[in-house]
């Protein structure tokens, strides 16, 4: 049996449509759920320079039922660019804090300092092997990071991590998603 799924975004909405095939019910059924796009659904940035990781990441998030586009970039000053650039309401960044040409901490600092960027108040977590006390105390206390895990080398911790930190910031009362 084989059951399809056909997403299509109109007019600021998401059109989930279900086919269930004939043979279920004597019958074809199509059902509709219109579900109002919100900031919610916005992409999630990856910033990444290990592949390794980042196929664990985007697995991980498919895993959990997790559909927002994802983008993947493996080095802050694209994804400072990209920031600027882009009028669509990241809904998470998640960036490792060793990175080529900038660190995460440094990536972050420049978000906190550029006034339109600090107004889109983008969810930020650190997932990184670099979790010793001088990083962590670093970014609660000189930066405003929201999250701060360290990575796992098990797939299904991996999956648990991004499933608590996207359960929370899909619901939690936060400056665009009010």
């Amino acid at each position: 049996m084989q059951v399809f799924f056909i997403l299509l975004q109109t007019n600021g909405f998401l059109i989930l449509i279900n086919h269930i095939p004939s043979a279920v019910f004597n019958k074809p059924i199509f059902a509709v759920q219109i579900t109002q796009h919100n900031m919610q659904y916005g992409p999630i940035l990856i910033i990444e320079d290990d592949e390794d990781d980042k196929d664990f990441l985007f697995d991980a998030l498919r895993e959990i039922g997790i559909t927002n586009r994802i983008i993947w970039l493996n080095n802050c000053i694209e994804a400072f660019e990209l920031l600027n650039k882009t009028d669509e309401q990241t809904f998470l960044i998640l960036c490792d804090v060793n990175l080529p040409k900038q660190t995460g901490t440094e990536f972050k600092k420049c978000i906190d300092e550029h006034p339109e960027l600090r107004k889109k108040s983008i969810p930020f977590v650190f997932y990184s092997t670099c979790a010793d006390q001088k990083t962590v105390d670093e970014a609660y206390t000189k930066m405003t990071v929201q999250g701060f895990f360290k990575k796992s080398n098990n797939y299904e911790e991996i999956k648990n991590h991004m499933k608590i930190i996207t359960d929370y910031w899909m619901h939690c009362k936060h400056p665009n998603r009010l």
